[in-house]
């Protein structure tokens, strides 16, 4: 189990590697980061783990950690293989989940609303993470959930940052209630499309995310 402080260290590298503010090819250096932070080097020894796990950082030898490469349009292709993989899982989950399974899927769709009230984009995107896992592990292909749970590592931060936009969550919320009826219902194709259709839009999102932040930045470098 990763360290709180470690795991709160990776997700503000996230964001600033996703929003570009670290660019490709940026050195991470471990005394620079720990100063920088207030913490010692094995917390963010530990964050840097976590990121080259996901892709986000490539650790190379004698010269550590290094930002890696991902242009807008290889992301986009990202989320399009995404949007396939777990369209084929909710498809396969309307098929073959078990009535525990389906019950369970309803309970954490209910969670969900929960944390969806709460504005909290962070604590949704952890609930909602969870939906998604149950759906994934509904479908009975490990070969599956083995490759969508390696993409979903890679694409982690743009599915987050996406939540911050107003109103996301909610239309969030309201896509994934379309998404649990179709299994529930054992709507294979059905299920498949919202699926298809949900991971689509936050790639959108995401990119209209990115566009309103760069946006910002511009005003503000501008302003000074």
């Amino acid at each position: 189990m990763p360290d709180k402080h470690a795991v709160q260290l990776a997700k503000v590298l996230e964001d600033e590697i996703a929003t570009g503010e670290l660019s490709p090819g940026t050195r991470l250096e471990e005394v620079a980061l720990a100063e920088r932070f207030g913490v010692s080097r094995t917390p963010i020894r530990e964050a840097l783990h976590l990121l080259s796990a996901s892709g986000l950082i490539d650790l190379r030898p004698r010269r550590g950690a290094v930002v890696a490469c991902l242009s807008l349009e290889r992301l986009l292709q990202m989320f399009e293989v995404m949007a396939e993989m777990e369209a084929t899982c909710a498809r396969l989950a309307a098929r073959r989940m078990t009535l525990e399974e389906r019950k369970a899927l309803e309970h954490q769709h209910l969670v969900c609303g929960k944390s969806s009230a709460s504005g909290d984009s962070d604590y949704y995107y952890e609930e909602n993470a969870r939906y998604h896992t149950l759906i994934c592990n509904g479908a009975h292909n490990s070969f599956l959930a083995d490759e969508v749970q390696r993409l979903r590592r890679r694409l982690q931060p743009y599915r987050r940052l996406q939540l911050r936009l107003e109103g996301r969550i909610d239309a969030s919320f309201a896509e994934h209630t379309g998404i649990t009826e179709a299994i529930v219902a054992g709507e294979e194709e059905q299920a498949a499309e919202v699926m298809r259709q949900h991971v689509s839009i936050q790639a959108n999102r995401f990119g209209d995310w990115l566009t309103l932040t760069n946006t910002e930045k511009l005003v503000a470098e501008n302003n000074d």
